[in-house]
């Protein structure tokens, strides 16, 4: 028999997000909502999730500079927020998106440009080695 607030949690329609539970920090998928095309990871504290829920932007707790960060601040590259999913144990986010610019990713393309996407290599399993994703050089 399952425990009642484990089945409130996985079968309510009540957010309550497990921000404890990861020592404050919820890893953040990000999608682009018309492709399903993964962007990035990110993660989110509920400052930055409240953030993002009032600016409909995506909006993260940077773990290098120790801060809030909404992506976009700095290049323009923002993400528009879609929607948002959560899994079954509400300890893991999707922020599905529209990106407002050219990529989300620090690194540039063969064209100066920011990748559209962080997730621009696949791993070769059989060669044991990363190759890059066709147009994503």
């Amino acid at each position: 028999m399952q425990d009642s607030s484990k089945i409130a949690l996985e079968e309510q329609l009540i957010p309550q997000l497990q921000f404890e539970k990861r020592g404050g920090l919820l890893p953040v998928i990000v999608q682009e909502y018309d492709s399903g095309q993964i962007l990035m990871l990110g993660y989110a504290n509920e400052e930055a999730f409240n953030y993002t829920l009032k600016s409909k932007k995506a909006t993260f707790w940077s773990t290098s500079r120790n801060k809030l960060w909404t992506k976009g601040e700095t290049s323009g590259n923002y993400l528009q927020m879609k929607n948002i999913m959560m899994d079954c144990d509400q300890d893991a986010i999707i922020y599905q998106v529209e990106l407002m610019g050219s990529g989300v990713c620090h690194t540039f393309d063969q064209q100066g440009e920011n990748r559209k996407a962080c997730f621009y290599r696949s791993y070769d399993i059989e060669e044991k080695k990363l190759k890059f994703i066709e147009g994503m050089e």
